[in-house]
């Protein structure tokens, strides 16, 4: 544990200058927020996502809407803030030897003093806290799911320490939402939501390939694995591979929630939704330039609309 007082305030290399936290949030908060990711709002996205796959999908299987399906959607909107929030904040006490050692991570609170990793560890809890406390008031059978949750978080850290895969860990975390929000609305466990939640992992390897790129020469130095330095000038064609998966595996699991009761018509608006995907991560894939670390970040933050594209299907399965 460190006593390093904090640094004077710096803003995180990779944020958007304009972000919220910077310009709007009270100074004393914007360590902790940036701890938190919060001046980085993609994450939550991709956490998020998956969650409103699972729920629409479900709701698409029974064909049935209820008024606690809004809280559903709403309760895992604040939690995937939170949850990410405290996911990033236990990846960044893990990783703060690693990251004074990365160009684009020195900056972050904890590697650059402006938050001691005792405080980290309490806004951590504080955050876990809030986002257990909405999980309370899911179904049983999801709140089990939510505390199982915990074991991908806490293992992705330490992956890429033992692993060429630690994107894979990340999948399971990242896609847990879509296993939680079924089961919230179902009450339990289906076929359909765990292949939604291997369509997601494939979705993860992919957009996550590309996020890694940013900083493959400083993971060679240090001895940090990722599918990045795994795959290198081939990446391209693995990427298309885990876009063939992602698409793949989310029709099948459209095809087993739509086929006992949806109508035709539903079945074929909620198909057009990973097939519309997969147009958009095969976009990404034309403009991928693994030599340009800004190239990557843009494309890593395009997948915020790569994920929104099949639940506008999927909501629009249930209109019709």
């Amino acid at each position: 544990m460190t006593n390093t007082p904090p640094a004077p305030e710096t803003q995180v290399a990779d944020a958007a200058p304009d972000n919220w936290v910077d310009t709007m949030a009270p100074a004393a908060t914007r360590p902790y927020l940036r701890l938190s990711r919060a001046d980085r709002p993609i994450g939550t996205w991709l956490l998020l996502l998956p969650c409103w796959w699972g729920l629409t999908l479900a709701m698409l299987y029974d064909q049935s809407a209820r008024w606690e399906d809004a809280w559903i959607a709403i309760g895992c909107g604040i939690g995937a803030w939170l949850m990410r929030g405290a996911g990033c904040t236990w990846n960044d006490i893990t990783d703060r030897n690693i990251d004074g050692q990365v160009a684009r991570t020195r900056s972050r609170p904890i590697p650059s003093g402006q938050v001691t990793v005792r405080g980290a560890v309490i806004w951590m809890c504080v955050q876990a806290l809030l986002a257990f406390g909405i999980l309370l008031t899911f179904h049983p059978a999801a709140i089990l799911l939510g505390v199982l949750a915990l074991v991908p978080v806490a293992i992705y850290p330490f992956a890429k320490r033992f692993t060429w895969w630690p994107q894979v860990f990340l999948g399971l975390a990242f896609n847990w939402g879509a296993l939680l929000a079924w089961t919230a609305h179902r009450g339990q466990l289906d076929a359909p939501a765990v292949l939604l939640y291997a369509a997601g992992i494939a979705w993860t390897l992919y957009y996550d390939t590309i996020y890694a790129h940013q900083d493959i020469e400083d993971d060679a130095l240090i001895g940090v694995k990722s599918t990045a330095r795994l795959f290198g000038a081939n990446t391209p064609q693995w990427l298309r591979r885990f876009l063939v998966a992602t698409v793949g595996l989310m029709g099948l699991a459209v095809i087993f929630a739509g086929t006992e009761q949806a109508s035709v018509l539903a079945l074929v608006a909620a198909l057009a939704g990973p097939w519309a995907m997969g147009w958009h991560l095969a976009w990404q894939l034309r403009g991928l330039d693994i030599e340009s670390p800004e190239k990557c970040m843009i494309l890593f933050r395009a997948n915020r609309d790569t994920g929104f594209i099949p639940l506008i299907f999927f909501v629009g399965a249930l209109l019709v």
